[in-house]
């Protein structure tokens, strides 16, 4: 693992750090006190020299970069030759600073208290000759509730301490709203809360014979269903743990590791400790202004039972918001403050299915060096991405259920797959729809199952644009309540710091459907006929500006008889496609207006790394249970999404290996997350014994493609496993196993990795003379009407995405 002295110059070019970073010493300042210290360090070696000593002496801080300090306190190393380990002082902005550091393989090391907010020098000096700099460190410091870089916080905030896995009251900020209550024991009111902030503290579990976590008693005694679990190198020890939480960046936050019984917690035993850190990641989809909860994955005694420590924060849990900039941010803060509290990781790997595997993608691209390898699990390169298609899908679903529904086609489930992309499946409860007898009663159209877009996506499109739709949990607790109701619950204002607002005070909306051709591919094919390919791009329409929507209807608000009978009886009520904020036909010579993103927005989406754009520079093991057939919304084509990213940008992708694990509706699930973490030990040992090799070349044999079963037994093994997906070679074992799935945008003529925001566009009379509609040849009307309904041209996908900066680069 690398110090942070050396990733800060990485980290120094990620545009996030630049654009966003903290202060005047984020870049220039920091290089220019490098230079100072280089230069004195040479001076200093010459008086080693004279000394009869050689070698440099150097500053780094381990537990973040220098630019990005927090709370006032960092983990620091002096590397230094034995023989002036006892000659050297220490000061902090001309302070002394005595008995923090202690001695290492190659060094001190300790940490450093008492650092003011913003820039703080820390020099190392000789001992009896002060006059004598060996190294000087500029480091910037900003408050534990931050921020750093992420910009404005979000206010108001809701806090969430009193949920069950803290059960605390935040701390008194205020005796006077704006903020959220704070209640003494009898349940008085006495004062508000602004940052959520709690008091740290620490708890010791004990994992019991029938698998649950009980406080360990304090009394000493042993409790007779403790369990025990045996450690790498044969130990056999109580299965103890300590759990540290607290709150850093406003969000809670959760340490826990195997511990001895009867340790001091403010001087923790780490003897259990086996130097491996996971980050847990979690996933979700929500739109902010709240604090969020500590997921059980914080204390997955299957992680915690080889004494490896597991990391999580309420802030990297995308169903708390949707901002990764704040994610990285938190991520960075709260690492740095295991760092201080426990020491440095042998190494740090992430771990965390859909959100919580775009985190660790993002976050690598974005924030180099919090983590050392990557676990995503049911992938997504990024989600900003996926609202592009997704928002495709209710769009289409109200065409074949409303606006054709005449049309036998869209009875017949599978062909729906024709328009949307992602499987359909019928069959199964899950994939059954069940609005399909009140589809049936209203006259609209139906088919016996259903395809992703509504077991997985149903209600995601108006929770990310419809600024009437969202809201955070205990709302209408925070006071004044009239803050809650001016907050536009929309994805785009959760990132409002990223895609700005207009001068409505809106934020900037990503999604565009300017020149998409639906179901293009399905009418090359003869799926559907070039008629029905016309009406079908005539009347689709699109999505209203969020500022110009309303209210959703039924089912959004609940299924009870009294919505039921809402739906049946009030014109327009049931709507489960929020037809209501689509932009449909005016009249029926006129096609439906498409929707134009804002260019501000999908520029920035970019700029701000929300977008991931293959850079990756870490041993990988993407791997997902296969569940295509329930319409799952991790669909399988995602993990080559990611790949190909990765090939376009690096052209290699052997760093990244890709795993399936079959499953079957009402079967038990089979996860290959423990032996991805074993193969990744592995991997990282590889690493440490020969770091010249590089990342591939270090691969251990089980880091390759590989397919799995419904059990978890291997299938097939080979870096052949995929073939055919992103290449023209014949289908790989494992590829001919499991299908996988488009979007509504590859059906349109769009590439597998996704992600463009707004298509180049090209003339109708160019696509037709580029053979665009072959093998049809379309005749006059049709080329008229084609002219109608896109009126800029049609897009044009062997050009790159129209959003994407011209210059772009980390």
């Amino acid at each position: 693992m690398k110090t942070w002295k050396v990733q800060a110059v990485v980290a120094a070019s990620v545009w996030l750090l630049a654009a966003c970073g903290g202060g005047s010493d984020a870049g220039g300042s920091d290089a220019g006190d490098r230079e100072t210290a280089l230069a004195a360090g040479s001076n200093a070696q010459g008086d080693g020299e004279r000394g009869g000593r050689h070698g440099a002496v150097e500053l780094s801080v381990l537990s973040s970069p220098p630019q990005y300090v927090s709370g006032g306190d960092a983990r620091i190393a002096v590397r230094v030759p034995p023989g002036l380990r006892d000659k050297l002082e220490l000061r902090l902005n001309g302070r002394l600073v005595t008995g923090v550091l202690s001695p290492t393989a190659d060094g001190l090391e300790g940490v450093i208290t008492g650092l003011v907010e913003g820039r703080n020098v820390l020099e190392v000096r000789h001992k009896h000759l002060g006059f004598l700099l060996r190294d000087r460190l500029v480091l910037t410091n900003y408050p534990i509730t931050g921020p750093i870089f992420s910009g404005p916080q979000q206010e108001p905030f809701v806090c969430t301490t009193t949920q069950g896995a803290v059960g605390r009251q935040p701390l008194v900020e205020s005796a006077t709203p704006p903020g959220f209550p704070v209640f003494d024991a009898s349940g008085a009111r006495i004062g508000y809360s602004k940052t959520c902030s709690i008091e740290t503290f620490v708890t010791h579990w004990y994992r019991s014979t029938t698998n649950q976590w009980r406080p360990l008693p304090a009394d000493g005694s042993t409790p007779a269903d403790m369990a025990k679990t045996t450690l790498a190198d044969g130990r056999e020890v109580d299965f103890i743990v300590r759990q540290e939480r607290g709150s850093i960046n406003r969000f809670l936050y959760s340490f826990a590791m195997l511990a001895p019984r009867g340790e001091n917690p403010a001087s923790p035993d780490l003897s259990l400790w086996n130097k491996r850190l996971q980050y847990w990641f979690q996933g979700g989809v929500a739109v902010g202004h709240t604090q969020g909860t500590l997921h059980g994955g914080a204390m997955n005694a299957d992680i915690l039972r080889t004494g490896t420590a597991i990391v999580h924060s309420s802030g990297n849990n995308t169903g708390t918001h949707y901002n990764l900039q704040l994610a990285a941010e938190t991520a960075m803060m709260t690492k740095e403050r295991f760092v201080e509290r426990y020491g440095m990781p042998l190494y740090t790997y992430g771990l965390g299915g859909s959100g919580g595997a775009i985190q660790q993608y993002i976050l690598q691209q974005n924030q180099p060096g919090i983590l050392d390898a990557a676990l995503p699990v049911q992938s997504y390169p990024d989600m900003v991405t996926q609202t592009i298609h997704v928002g495709d899908c209710e769009l289409l679903e109200h065409y074949m259920d409303a606006t054709d529904r005449a049309n036998p086609k869209w009875r017949v489930t599978k062909n729906r797959s024709w328009l949307v992309g992602f499987n359909a499946e019928e069959g199964f409860a899950r994939v059954n729809d069940a609005l399909a007898p009140l589809k049936t009663a209203l006259g609209y159209s139906t088919a016996p199952g259903t395809t992703e877009c509504v077991p997985a996506w149903r209600g995601l499109t108006p929770l990310a644009m419809n600024p009437w739709y969202g809201q955070a949990p205990n709302q209408q607790l925070y006071e004044p309540q009239s803050a809650i109701a001016a907050i536009r619950w929309t994805h785009y204002d959760d990132l409002r710091n990223v895609y700005g607002v207009d001068a409505t005070g809106a934020a900037r909306p990503t999604w565009d459907n300017v020149g998409v051709q639906y179901g293009l591919r399905s009418m090359k094919e003869g799926r559907i006929t070039p008629d029905e390919f016309l009406d079908l791009n005539f009347k689709i329409g699109g999505w209203k500006h969020p500022s110009d929507m309303v209210q959703e209807g039924f089912p959004f608000f609940g299924t009870s008889q009294a919505e039921i009978n809402r739906a049946l009886t009030e014109p327009g009520y049931f709507d489960p496609w929020s037809r209501r904020n689509m932009n449909l036909s005016p009249a029926s010579d006129q096609p439906a207006p498409r929707t134009k993103g804002d260019p501000i927005a999908t520029r920035a989406a970019y700029t701000s790394g929300h977008v991931f754009d293959g850079e990756l520079t870490l041993p990988t093991i993407d791997h997902r249970q296969y569940m295509e057939r329930e319409l799952d919304m991790h669909n399988s084509h995602q993990s080559f999404a990611v790949r190909k990213r990765v090939l376009e940008k690096m052209g290699r992708a052997d760093h990244l290996v890709i795993w399936f694990t079959d499953t079957m509706p009402g079967q038990p699930k089979a996860s290959q997350s423990m032996e991805a973490i074993a193969v990744m030990d592995e991997w990282m040992a590889n690493i440490r014994a020969n770091p010249k090799k590089g990342i591939a070349r270090n691969r251990p044999a089980r880091a390759v493609d590989s397919c799995f079963d419904v059990h978890g037994q291997l299938i097939y093994a080979g870096d052949d496993a995929w073939n055919g997906i992103l290449d023209s070679l014949p289908p790989g074992p494992c590829t001919q196993r499991f299908p996988i799935y488009g979007t509504s945008r590859t059906v349109a003529g769009a590439p597998i990795e996704g992600g463009i925001y707004q298509c180049a566009l090209k003339p109708v009379m160019k696509a037709v003379a580029d053979g665009t509609y072959a093998p049809w040849m379309p005749n006059a009307a049709a080329v008229a009407k084609l002219q109608q309904i896109f009126p800029e041209g049609v897009c044009d996908y062997s050009r790159p995405d129209q959003a994407r900066p011209r210059r772009h680069h980390h």
